[in-house]
């Protein structure tokens, strides 16, 4: 059509107009009705400046896929934009270039210890709670920095994924799970009581960790036999998006530091720099961006 307009001069041109349809195949009725549109404004054009207008907002929005910019839109609610189905939502992103597409694969870290005693599967994938601090998930994930390796551990509550709980060390032994949970108890102390889920790590099967979780009162969950990641799905989920959202592609994380004294665990409360700094702004992200998806 465009190939049309040009050479017949938006249809000037009645003789080149009818040869260049009929070479072309396509309709006179069609190419005038093309000439009558091209120029009429975008109908979704109020749409993408909503969208740009949430992007930004933060930093991080640019991350948003079709669903959560879809929630935003809805709770937003701009004004004069009337908000389309999802799938038109994604259709609009995709033209304006501000659909996100993460392009790495995280890997595991688990070592199960084949001889300690397990416990039963609590949640049975079922990751919905009608109530905050009932159903909760924990794991560890590691972060490759330029003076060594940060693991981080938290518990998330199942509730609206929010970080309850977080510590963070230079090695991922029994003691970075045991702060954890002893973090997640000051800062809530209803958290007596809940399930508290994790995989078969060797950290969550030692008598140092089940002591822990004995003193604060909390039900212990493990995945089911055969080390399945599926069944702490959820919080496999979050060190994705974590990482996808925060690190990738935005930093250079091989020139970061661990920001952590030598030797120490470190609590989010007493955050240096570097990456233990990044894991502040953790917390926020997590518990914004959260609100918005169950």
């Amino acid at each position: 059509m465009k190939f049309i307009a040009l050479k017949t001069k938006d249809g000037e041109l009645k003789g080149d107009t009818t040869f260049f349809c009929r070479i072309l195949h396509v309709s006179r009725q069609g190419f005038y009705q093309y000439l009558a549109n091209k120029d009429r404004p975008w109908k979704y054009q109020p749409l993408a400046d909503a969208m740009l207008e949430i992007l930004s907002e933060d930093e991080c929005n640019d991350t948003y896929g079709r669903t959560r910019m879809y929630q935003a839109l809805s709770l937003k609610q701009p004004e004069n934009v009337d908000i389309p189905s999802e799938r038109t939502v994604y259709r609009v992103m995709e033209k304006i270039g501000i659909s996100h597409h993460p392009s790495r694969k995280s890997n595991g870290i688990t070592k199960a210890d084949r001889e300690a005693r397990k416990l039963d599967d609590l949640l049975k994938r079922d990751f919905h709670a009608e109530e905050p601090l009932t159903k909760c998930v924990t794991d560890i994930t590691e972060i490759k920095g330029k003076d060594g390796k940060l693991y981080v551990s938290a518990i998330f509550d199942c509730f609206d994924s929010s970080v309850i709980g977080l510590a963070m060390d230079t090695n991922m032994k029994a003691p970075l799970c045991v702060q954890t949970l002893e973090n997640t108890a000051k800062a809530y102390p209803g958290i007596r009581g809940a399930i508290i889920h994790s995989d078969r790590g060797s950290q969550y099967t030692s008598q140092l960790y089940r002591d822990a979780i004995q003193q604060y009162g909390i039900q212990q969950s493990m995945n089911s036999a055969g080390g399945r990641c599926h069944d702490n799905a959820r919080c496999e989920s979050m060190w994705a998006r974590m990482k996808s959202e925060l690190l990738y592609d935005r930093y250079d994380t091989e020139e970061m530091t661990t920001g952590l004294p030598s030797g120490g665990i470190l609590s989010a409360t007493g955050i240096t720099g570097g990456y233990a700094l990044l894991m502040a702004g953790f917390l926020r992200w997590s518990n914004d961006s959260n609100t918005m998806i169950p």
